[in-house]
């Protein structure tokens, strides 16, 4: 199989990842936190230790600021229930994928109101104005992604955190797309809240999200409430994180495998690996570029302006159809709407979505040749 469908998920995962899972079931079986023999020790000290290597990537203030949960959806819904209510106003960008468009949609029942600000793809200034436009005194937080799950635009988040600490608002950070594919620094950026999903672009299983807070004094409401192995006597949920927000049993072998793919990618440097992946994606839009009837959305992806993703449809085929067409010669994409309407509103696509193909680390670009090649034969 050819896979190109690393936008949903990565796939291969290196090979320490594979075996960090199936040690995790046999050297870190206790639950963490729970008891004062050697092997909850032992597997309360890996997560730690997960958490301090997640905290160095993002360039956090410590361990205590990261945050384990089941994907990135239920961090970006952690931060948009814990922080807003009735009277509070949010803003987001034109990209937003349905983790955060669907939670801002519940919450228009609860007297919560939100704004929708114009990302322009290559002209930063411009995405800033219209950002500062839709804020106004009552925007309590402003959330969008880093990059579109459609069509690889990037979107300025260091900027607009300045601009939201401007107005005394928090700035959260979609980073699904782009947690370690780009460099992301939050202590130097000003991102308050960052969702990352660990089986993208952090090359862990499915099944483990982040959040990863730049101030841990900073106090969101919970979702839920349990048991967190700390202040037992106590009925009232931790004030501290990360207990405060991981209540019940954690996924440890998640995590273990998490913890094998944030040192895959700190081993090669997110910085290499965007350069890198940047280079396969150029080459494939250059290569579909030139087949009759492919229609691309984007120009070509370059750096600071995209993420390694291309997004196109041939003819008038439905996307569904051209996907299952690759599909019978073995190439693996993604189509339709991706989970993002608002994505294809913007781009005119929201009748037929589109075909999306990204790489990761591990695509050749032979299997890049492969998918024009089975394109052009369309």
């Amino acid at each position: 199989m050819i896979y190109l469908d690393n936008s949903a998920t990565t796939y291969p995962k290196p090979q320490s990842v594979v075996q960090a899972m199936g040690q995790a079931v046999v050297r870190y079986g206790a639950n963490p936190g729970r008891g004062g023999f050697a092997m909850s020790v032992l597997t309360g000290q890996a997560v730690y230790q997960c958490r301090r290597d997640v905290a160095a990537l993002f360039g956090a203030p410590g361990p205590e600021c990261v945050v384990f949960g089941a994907n990135c959806t239920g961090a970006l819904n952690l931060v948009i229930k814990g922080t807003l209510s009735a009277g509070d106003h949010v803003v987001v960008s034109d990209l937003e994928h349905n983790a955060v468009m669907r939670p801002l949609e519940a919450l228009k029942s609860k007297g919560v109101a939100y704004s929708v600000a114009k990302v322009v793809p290559g002209d930063n200034d411009a995405t800033l104005d219209a950002f500062r436009q839709a804020m106004n005194p009552k925007t309590k937080l402003l959330v969008c992604t880093q990059a579109s799950n459609v069509f690889g635009v990037r979107v300025p988040v260091e900027r607009l955190a300045a601009l939201c600490h401007q107005y005394d608002a928090k700035i959260c950070v979609d980073a699904a797309q782009s947690a370690g594919v780009v460099p992301i620094n939050i202590t130097e950026s000003g991102i308050d809240y960052l969702c990352c999903a660990g089986h993208k672009g952090l090359y862990g299983p499915m099944g483990v999200g982040i959040l990863v807070l730049r101030n841990p004094g900073d106090k969101l409401g919970t979702l839920i409430e349990g048991g967190t192995g700390t202040q037992s006597k106590s009925l009232l949920q931790p004030d501290d994180p990360p207990e405060r927000y991981e209540a019940g049993t954690i996924n440890v072998p998640g995590i273990i495998g998490l913890w094998a793919g944030v040192r895959f990618v700190s081993g090669k440097g997110p910085e290499n690996i965007y350069r890198e992946e940047m280079g396969k994606a150029a080459y494939l839009h250059r290569a579909l570029s030139g087949i009759k009837k492919v229609r691309l959305y984007t120009s070509e992806p370059k750096a600071p302006w995209y993420v390694p993703v291309v997004s196109f449809n041939v003819g008038d085929i439905p996307s569904e159809e051209v996907g299952a067409r690759l599909a019978g010669r073995g190439i693996a994409v993604r189509c339709g709407l991706h989970c993002a309407p608002c994505a294809h509103q913007k781009f005119g696509t929201e009748e037929n979505g589109t075909v999306r193909a990204s790489v990761s680390v591990f695509t050749r670009r032979q299997e890049l040749d492969a998918l024009a090649m089975a394109v052009s034969k369309m």
